[in-house]
């Protein structure tokens, strides 16, 4: 059953579209700071070679700097003030988020309401430079290590490309959060959003340009390719929209002098509640080796190098670390977004039930029964989605030009959704304060 939101909406036409004036200031606005950041990403950073490290980056596009391109529109491929993008950030909140659930001081500060919010933002900022100053660093000592890439290494170069890569990652954290608020959907999520889809028409020409050409893929391949890709995305649609419903009963009320008849509702639960977090933290995990060695460069020890091997993206054995961090992150993550004790406690306080279970921990170890299953579900699903592009790498990376990975597809769908669900919201909004006012001036008549 749809609710009367949903039907209000299924009504909206594109005449209410342009009525709605504050949402078309909100989209102008979030185009406007997109192109803004665009832009920042064809700014070199300050003493480098742009050409010479756009040569040396084709051999390590496969590692660390590869997987920061995807995210950063093409920014480290021509090392961009903006080449951090905005990762440091989303790692800091993944850390904190992991650190409020287990020490008590940061989760006492956290359920302190909106102050307690402000101050988990506070420590997460900190983090964030602290993150993004450690990662410019290594950029910086890989960059001075490559021949002809830096005009002038040394000290004051290393410096001012940290300060550079690190200001880059805050001017965007800033731009996010105005987009968040002056604009339509995430600031932060759309910043990644954008990033990726900015390099999706050069892969898909590139693809076609290699049909054309006969460069080891026909015109049966990529017809396969794009009815795969198509049929990922419905697929990752379709299990990002998917809830398992619980209905939850509320008992008759005296209000007054009558009885109140009892009300039902539904606790909607996510198949993936976890979202996309776990296949970042994953990813970020198993890319410290090939960090550490762009850092040291050639003066690193056999067995860094033996272990950058074997960690690198596409191999036996990093495709099952992934797949192994991705199902214990989902798990992990989804008991700290989703606590059943405190659910429990909510309906119990407000007089909510689940119908066969008493309230407290009885409804708390039945919302876990259900929760543990669809997290087994949602992992498997963010399994699949981000390990089937890696076996695609591993065995087609000759032929088949996989640019776009699991983590790349899921962000692109949960944003896109995330952001029409935010711009329906607007117009039903604008819909209701028509209907309030139309309303009032009828009043007035009378």
């Amino acid at each position: 059953m749809t609710s009367a939101a949903e039907q209000f909406a299924s009504n909206m036409t594109l005449s209410s579209f342009a009525k709605a004036e504050e949402l078309k200031k909100r989209l102008l606005f979030t185009l406007g700071a997109l192109i803004v950041y665009r832009l920042g990403t064809f700014v070199p950073l300050p003493g480098i070679d742009p050409e010479a490290f756009s040569r040396g980056f084709q051999s390590q596009s496969g590692g660390l700097l590869g997987t920061l391109n995807i995210f950063a529109g093409g920014a480290v491929e021509r090392m961009a003030i903006f080449a951090l993008n905005i990762m440091p950030y989303i790692s800091a909140s993944i850390i904190m988020q992991l650190m409020s659930a287990v020490i008590p001081s940061l989760e006492a500060i956290k359920k302190e309401g909106e102050q307690g919010r402000r101050q988990i933002n506070q420590y997460t900022r900190y983090l964030t430079v602290f993150l993004a100053t450690m990662q410019g660093y290594f950029i910086a000592v890989s960059l001075m290590g490559q021949q002809g890439v830096v005009s002038n290494p040394g000290p004051f170069f290393l410096v001012s490309a940290v300060v550079t890569l690190v200001g880059g990652v805050m001017f965007l954290l800033w731009l996010g959060e105005q987009i968040t608020a002056r604009g339509v959907g995430n600031g932060v999520s759309l910043i990644i959003f954008a990033g990726i889809v900015a390099e999706l028409p050069r892969a898909i020409a590139q693809l076609l340009e290699q049909g054309r050409t006969g460069g080891g893929i026909g015109g049966g391949a990529i017809l396969i390719i794009a009815a795969l890709a198509l049929g990922l995305i419905a697929f990752v649609v379709f299990m990002e929209r998917s809830q398992r419903r619980v209905l939850v009963q509320y008992p008759r009320r005296q209000v007054g002098q009558r009885m109140t008849q009892g009300e039902k509702s539904h606790l909607p639960l996510k198949l993936n509640p976890s979202g996309v977090i776990p296949p970042i933290f994953a990813s970020s995990l198993l890319l410290l080796p090939a960090t550490a060695i762009g850092a040291i460069g050639e003066g690193a020890p056999d067995w860094l190098q033996t272990l950058g091997f074997w960690f690198a993206p596409g191999k036996p054995l990093y495709i099952g670390l992934y797949a192994a961090l991705i199902i214990g992150f989902t798990f992990v993550y989804t008991s700290v977004v989703f606590n059943v004790e405190d659910v429990a406690d909510n309906l119990k306080k407000y007089g909510g039930f689940i119908q066969g279970y008493r309230p407290g921990a009885r409804t708390a170890e039945y919302l876990d029964f259900v929760v543990t299953r669809l997290t087994m579900i949602g992992a498997a699903y963010l399994t699949f989605v981000c390990i089937l592009p890696e076996i695609l790498k591993a065995n087609y990376a000759q032929t088949i030009p996989v640019y776009i990975g699991g983590t790349s597809l899921l962000i692109v769908v949960s944003v896109t959704l995330d952001t029409v669900s935010q711009i329906q919201g607007h117009l039903v909004a604008q819909q209701y304060e028509s209907l309030i006012k139309k309303s009032k001036l009828r009043g007035g008549r009378r």
